[in-house]
């Protein structure tokens, strides 16, 4: 299990006297509040109906009663694991956690001892249940597995790794954990652990000490710590705009987050626009919601397509990963950048839904900042230090219109495939949107039969990582799938350079490269990418490319010849031509470089980015471009 991570305090509190969640110590009733130990960062969200038949449909599945009822609040916690998995919450105690595990390819339910008494509570025929002798259970609560020899009965439909409700004869139960035999096995077998034991704690029952509550109980609760955030929120805005002078929008995507952003700046100030960069990788449902935000608040949302500019892509970047998203630099930042270019000639202020419980990387982030992939705008967070149920109380205290996917399971939204999603909810596509997960497990069984990857490679998600994390790695080779690439693509574009760079007659240092095929000259030269290095002349055959004093040669036939005073010029003199050759040969048009240029040289047409005759050669967008920073070898 991966090891809890602080974004931040960890505010969940409960109120026993209104039994609701209170996030801070003192309940708007007066009463004293008790902290809830859930696993860090603690990013705590409702529980809808859908995930409460959900958790309770895979509680019937391993034991044959549901958990949850529908009569109180349900929160969820998402913690660390290798994909999802989320704590279940019910009347101020972590019950349970629901996980999707990778190697079986399901939803599992570990519950606790809280969530095993609920289950077994006023119900008959529990399945995946272990009974054992009473004087079994002081070895159990001592931290002893449970050996064959203690089985008594056990369900004969438990399989090796199911989990298993531990009770004695008498119906109490004694421990929940993960079955290390079959249930035949336990009870046959003379020697060997029958079950490991997870939870044993010797806790007190509290099944029948329940009050109903809802939504509406948990807003009275949070009234006053709701105004104070939200105060502080508007203040950061009103500051922020005052400081920044610069036109005021928002960047919507369709999510919780973004939404609340919406609503935030519109109670401050009027004069501002709403931004979306639709990736072609949208649900219709955010589509949808965006339009409906858009009328609600009276905006016409500026927005920009990439259309199928992923698909279009795909082939020559493969796959996206959770450490090479270059879809999001193609179909978001670099439309992104463009959107803004033409709206906002001196660059804009933009409030957007970040908050520093989502991820380490936004916990370390300034309140304000640049986004270097978007050099024309100023980004700014109001909602940094909310948690998600901040957001969610203040979108049901306004009744704001979320997407309905949240109501369908999904916990985040955004592109369909994101390589960050987990595979439970990859998984869950199927379901809601088949045509969606067929096309995609379509492009990677054809890259995986390309590369001579193993097609279970696409089956268990192993397709999100360029190179596996450890744990991954070990379920990948315990499943004996081969996830190496072990084909080579004739189609991709290599360019090997010389090993050092050796002195010339004259005392000048050379390097030379030479690309895997011959080179379009003509498209290079209507690029205009060359100019990003320097001064450049052309022949059918060649182009010379002159900078200060170094020259760089292309030839037709895919060789580069460097000419430069220094080692460590001629070295970055050769990388630059690659990677602007590169760019001319494989731009998608996605306009990053745009945001990175200060002279405006840079246009996009049909999906192409040129360079003109106003670039002062300063090769600031080529670093930048997706096709450099994801492709170059």
């Amino acid at each position: 299990m991966s090891q809890p991570v602080f974004h931040g305090d960890l505010l969940l509190q409960w109120c026993h006297s209104c039994n609701v969640a209170v996030l801070g110590k003192k309940c708007a009733c007066g009463a004293e509040c008790v902290k809830v130990n859930v696993t860090p960062p603690g990013d705590i969200r409702p529980a809808f109906l859908h995930d409460i038949e959900h958790i309770n449909r895979i509680s019937k599945q391993q034991f044959n009663n549901p958990l949850l009822d529908t009569d109180r609040i349900v929160l969820l916690n998402k913690a660390p694991y290798e994909d999802r998995m989320d704590e279940v919450i019910v009347d101020g105690e972590v019950i349970a956690s629901i996980r999707y595990e990778i190697g079986k390819l399901e939803w599992v339910l570990l519950p606790r001892l809280e969530a095993a008494r609920r289950i077994m509570a006023g119900k008959e025929n529990l399945t995946g249940y272990v009974t054992i002798e009473d004087d079994v259970k002081i070895f159990l609560h001592k931290g002893a597995n449970l050996l064959a020899p203690g089985v008594l009965d056990a369900d004969s439909g438990i399989q090796k790794n199911d989990e298993v409700i531990i009770i004695t004869t008498a119906g109490e139960v004694v421990a929940t954990g993960r079955a290390r035999m079959d249930g035949q096995e336990m009870m046959e077998a003379q020697k060997g652990t029958a079950v490991k034991p997870r939870w044993k704690e010797d806790t007190t029952s509290k099944v029948n000490d329940r009050k109903p509550s809802c939504w509406d109980d948990v807003i009275r609760a949070n009234r006053f710590i709701m105004d104070e955030a939200i105060g502080q929120a508007h203040d950061f805005i009103q500051k922020t705009i005052k400081k920044e002078e610069l036109p005021i929008s928002v960047s919507y995507s369709g999510g919780k987050d973004s939404l609340a952003v919406v609503q935030l700046v519109d109670e401050c100030v009027g004069d501002y626009d709403i931004m979306f960069a639709d990736t072609g990788l949208e649900f219709p449902e955010t589509l949808e919601n965006i339009d409906h935000v858009g009328e609600l608040y009276s905006k016409d949302v500026r927005s920009i397509s990439v259309g199928e500019a992923f698909w279009d892509s795909i082939d020559a970047f493969g796959p996206p990963a959770v450490e090479m998203r270059w879809c999001c630099k193609i179909c978001k930042l670099g439309p992104l950048s463009q959107l803004i270019k033409e709206n906002y000639d001196k660059g804009c202020l933009t409030f957007v839904g970040q908050r520093k419980y989502e991820s380490t990387t936004r916990a370390r982030s300034n309140r304000v900042w640049k986004n270097p992939w978007v050099g024309n705008q100023t980004a700014a967070s109001p909602i940094q230090d909310w948690t998600a149920l901040h957001i969610w109380l203040y979108i049901f205290m306004n009744e704001l219109p979320y997407n309905p996917l949240y109501e369908k399971g999904f916990d985040r939204m955004g592109c369909w495939l994101c390589p960050s999603s987990s595979l439970g909810d990859l998984k869950r596509l199927k379901e809601t949107h088949p045509h969606y997960e067929e096309k995609l497990m379509k492009h990677l069984y054809a890259y995986a039969d390309k590369t001579g990857i193993d097609k279970e490679w696409a089956d268990y998600g192993f397709w999100r990582w360029k190179s596996l994390p450890a744990n991954i790695k070990k379920i990948a080779e315990e499943l004996g799938i081969n996830t190496a690439p072990t084909r080579y693509d004739p189609n991709k574009l290599t360019f090997t350079s010389s090993v050092g760079h050796r002195p010339c007659t004259t005392g000048e240092m050379t390097a030379e490269g030479s690309f895997s095929t011959v080179l379009d000259m003509e498209k290079i030269r209507k690029s205009g990418m060359l100019l990003a290095i320097g001064e450049v002349k052309y022949t059918d055959e060649m182009a010379m490319i002159t900078r200060k004093k170094d020259t760089a040669q292309v030839f037709a036939t895919g060789s580069v010849r460097v000419r430069a005073s220094s080692k460590s010029d001629a070295g970055k003199l050769l990388r630059d031509t690659e990677s602007s050759i590169r760019r001319a040969l494989g731009c998608t048009g996605c306009g990053v470089c745009i945001g990175k240029c200060p002279h405006n040289a840079i246009r996009i047409e049909n999906k192409i980015a040129y360079i003109g005759d106003k670039c002062t050669h300063c090769g600031k967008c080529i670093e930048v471009c997706p096709v450099v920073k994801f492709i170059r070898d």
